[in-house]
């Protein structure tokens, strides 16, 4: 992931909170945060995601990144440890939040919606293409 920035999403019963990564031209929340989000337990989200990969419905290459992230170590002073954490892109969080019949997805997609339609945004995800143009040869 390039170009990374976390924005805070707020539902608008004020309840919860969350630091959503956003990158080129989706969000990413993590297993932990889209239990937040739904109101539903770890292994229940786990499988939701599970079933919407093995039914076909997103494409894991593509929606699962991982994320690697320094901090310090707790038992040692003055060293520090990376963690690895899986992210699923904003094709999951749809997905999860059908499966699960959540209002609060509902909120969350318009949410994530209008941001990444934010100027800040759109600037990225148009040079991202720019490099990306695909060459056509002729034949």
């Amino acid at each position: 992931m390039k170009n990374n920035e976390i924005v805070l999403f707020e539902a608008k019963d004020g309840v919860i909170t969350l630091p959503v990564r956003i990158d080129t031209d989706t969000v990413w929340l993590t297993q932990e945060q889209m239990c937040q989000l739904f109101g539903r337990s770890q292994p229940v989200i786990a499988r939701h995601i599970s079933n919407a990969f093995n039914d076909g419905e997103v494409d894991r290459e593509v929606a699962y990144a991982k994320f690697a992230y320094t901090t310090r170590h707790g038992a040692m002073a003055g060293k520090t440890q990376t963690k690895e954490v899986g992210l699923y892109n904003l094709d999951v969080i749809i997905s999860v939040g059908y499966r699960v019949k959540s209002q609060r997805g509902v909120e969350f997609r318009r949410w994530a919606t209008s941001v990444l339609k934010e100027p800040r945004f759109l600037r990225r995800q148009q040079a991202h293409r720019r490099r990306f143009v695909p060459v056509f040869l002729k034949t």
